[in-house]
Parts: C-alpha cells; sequence; structure tokens
C-alpha cells in the first residue's frame, strides 16, 4: 500500500495526499482549495479504482483556468500507479 503526497499546480490547493491499496483510492485529502467540494471528491471517491477516476477527471477546469483540483488529481494519481507500477 502506498501513501502519496502530490504538489499541484495552477490551482488553489497546495497539497493532495492519499493512500492507494491495490489500485483503488483511500483517505483523500486536499489542503487548502474549495473545502466543500474537496471534501465531497474525497467522500465521493473513497474505494474507488485509480484509473476509472482518472478517465473521469483529466482535463476538468476550474473557471478560465486550464486545470482544477480534479484534474490535478488525476496527474497524482498516474504519477503514483506509475510508480507503484516500477515498484
Amino acid at each position: 500500500m502506498g501513501v502519496y503526497s502530490y504538489r499541484p499546480v495552477g490551482v488553489c490547493s497546495k497539497r493532495i495526499d492519499f493512500r492507494l491499496n491495490q489500485g483503488r483510492i483511500h483517505d483523500l485529502h486536499f489542503e487548502g482549495g474549495c473545502p466543500g467540494n474537496l471534501q465531497a471528491i474525497a467522500k465521493l471517491l473513497e474505494g474507488e479504482e485509480a484509473c476509472l477516476v482518472i478517465k473521469k477527471l483529466k482535463g476538468n477546469t476550474c473557471g478560465r483556468n486550464p486545470t482544477s483540483c480534479a484534474d490535478q488529481l488525476a496527474y497524482a494519481l498516474e504519477e503514483a500507479l506509475q510508480n507503484e507500477a516500477s515498484i
């Protein structure tokens, strides 16, 4: 089981922490950003398959920004899955 911390770029949140267990997301937490929305995302994604979440969230934007906290989570999950595959 891997524990990951990711520094998002271009969004309000400052850090994304989560665990992966057999490719599933656990204990997702965003530091900063829009607390209500990000807490809801964390609850909705608990136990979900990371690869499916990536497909759903990658490319999501926020206002005029070319990215969003959800999009940055997709990048964090991709990086974590690549790291787990190389172990």
